[in-house]
């Protein structure tokens, strides 16, 4: 780790970008970035063996009272007999292949794919030099990011990873407060190296604050991701905003920087909670989405499921119709959306989030156009529905009217997007009273019959010949000279 540290320093020493803010604020998000807009998230890792509760359940497991707790002694036995650790001969993903997966999700009309690499249990999906705890080593003993990264570059999408690392610092400390497999001495690269005490997640200054030797494992950690994957986008997750962390996410930044323009490529980082200065990398927020269209890109991320970001046997998935609308809002206010999918432990991935990645992938073969490249409008929504700002507001749906129209632009036409005409044969989209542009024709995609239209001073009027059997979203082209 000590010869990687020297390295990273003599890359951001001989490169372009510095480890300071004022130095990262020369960083401009890419122009590929601000035309894809889907991403597939994937969480995948040992939490799919126990498939209980959610991806989180590495820490509650070890939460005395917690339905995990529970439930793990009357199904696994004692802690102490039986910890975490234990499920990794479970995890085989014997029935993983990244061709399917990444053709399913080039189905479902995504250019992106961002697999987690290491989620907070600290297992590394990825054949690592750091610790011999990750897949290539054990459980399936393949390289699953390695092979997924190979897979998306034969079908021309996008390769990403996240890593949600920095949370390991006090991810299983529960686990040393009674009788349980984690037990000191911890060192580092051990699968429970540091189990720390949990601290006030929202609390940048809280206590126990990571040490050195963390954060710099954290670093060459994140780095090896990038030296061995040229990932073409980096994913964080929440408490990188910690204050201990800051000089090293400086650090990473300008080593990522400098390493993609030595190899001619542009890059992303993904962060939250204003853990980056603004403008030196591209802000997301996690399940939930802006009220307002933003001047720069962004990205939205959520799950096919609202409980869970990794597999269990009682997913409840969203219908497809809450996953489409809100997609067309994101991409409406100048974001993207990066949708998860949960495989389950043997690697299939369920038969309803592949549903949902059909039933997505069928309406973007119709509505495409008004998505992939496309760019906000003057205006990007009208209607009286209000969409909730805010993290985690996706857990109920938003139902919108025939009133509730987004806005995209591609090339001369503008696409007026409403969110649910079902039932309906006529809107009015007011918003286009203000449009002086010279407009040819409109036409409803994915129907050749024709659609009467009509403009004046209140806005244009559109009819359809019979009324809309679908609850999901509605393009209608404005053609424009």
């Amino acid at each position: 780790m000590k010869e990687y540290l020297q390295k990273i320093d003599e890359v951001i020493q001989n490169g372009t970008y510095k480890d300071t803010w004022e130095s990262l604020q020369q960083y401009r998000a890419p122009q590929w970035y601000s035309d894809v807009k889907l991403g597939i998230f994937i969480h995948w890792g040992v939490y799919s063996v126990p498939a209980f509760g959610s991806e989180w359940y590495s820490r509650n497991m070890y939460i005395q009272g917690t339905k995990e707790f529970e439930h793990h002694r009357k199904t696994y036995g004692e802690h102490k007999d039986f910890g975490y650790k234990d499920f990794i001969p479970m995890f085989k993903g014997e029935n993983f292949d990244p061709e399917e997966w990444i053709g399913l999700f080039e189905e479902a009309g995504a250019q992106y794919v961002i697999p987690v690499a290491e989620h907070h249990d600290g297992f590394q999906m990825y054949d690592s030099a750091l610790s011999v705890w990750n897949a290539k080593n054990m459980g399936p003993k393949r390289d699953v990011l390695g092979e997924l990264t190979e897979a998306c570059v034969r079908h021309g999408l996008v390769n990403g990873a996240s890593s949600h690392r920095v949370e390991h610092w006090f991810f299983m400390g529960h686990g040393k407060e009674f009788d349980s497999d984690i037990k000191e001495p911890l060192k580092r690269g051990d699968l429970y190296w540091p189990s720390m005490e949990e601290p006030d997640h929202m609390d940048v200054f809280a206590g126990p604050v990571p040490t050195q030797e963390f954060l710099e494992d954290w670093l060459c950690r994140c780095c090896e991701l990038i030296d061995k994957y040229r990932p073409k986008i980096i994913y964080f997750d929440w408490w990188i905003q910690h204050s201990s962390v800051k000089p090293y996410l400086k650090k990473f930044a300008a080593y990522y920087y400098n390493r993609a323009e030595e190899w001619g490529e542009q890059v992303v980082i993904n962060y939250k909670q204003d853990a980056f200065a603004f403008g030196t990398a591209v802000p997301d927020v996690e399940r939930t989405q802006f009220a307002e269209a933003k001047p720069y890109v962004w990205q939205s991320d959520t799950a096919t499921a609202v409980n869970s970001w990794g597999y269990t046997e009682n997913n409840t998935y969203k219908p497809v119709r809450q996953i489409l609308c809100d997609f067309v809002d994101i991409v409406s206010k100048n974001g993207r959306l990066l949708l998860n999918v949960g495989p389950k432990a043997d690697g299939t991935i369920p038969d309803e989030d592949k549903q949902i990645l059909r039933a997505i992938g069928a309406w973007m073969k119709v509505n495409g156009e008004a998505i992939r490249g496309a760019k906000p409008w003057r205006v990007s929504a009208e209607g009286g529905t209000q969409v909730k700002e805010g993290g985690f507001t996706d857990g109920e749906e938003t139902r919108f009217t025939s009133e509730d129209i987004r806005f995209t632009a591609n090339g001369s036409s503008v696409y007026a997007i409403c969110l649910n005409m079902q039932g309906k044969n006529k809107i009015k989209v007011r918003s286009l009273h203000i449009f002086n542009a010279v407009v040819k024709d409109v036409k409803m995609l994915g129907s050749e019959k024709p659609v009467k239209w009509s403009r004046d001073e209140t806005g244009m009027t559109i009819e359809t010949e019979t009324a809309v059997g679908t609850d999901l979203p509605v393009v209608f082209k404005v053609m424009c000279d």
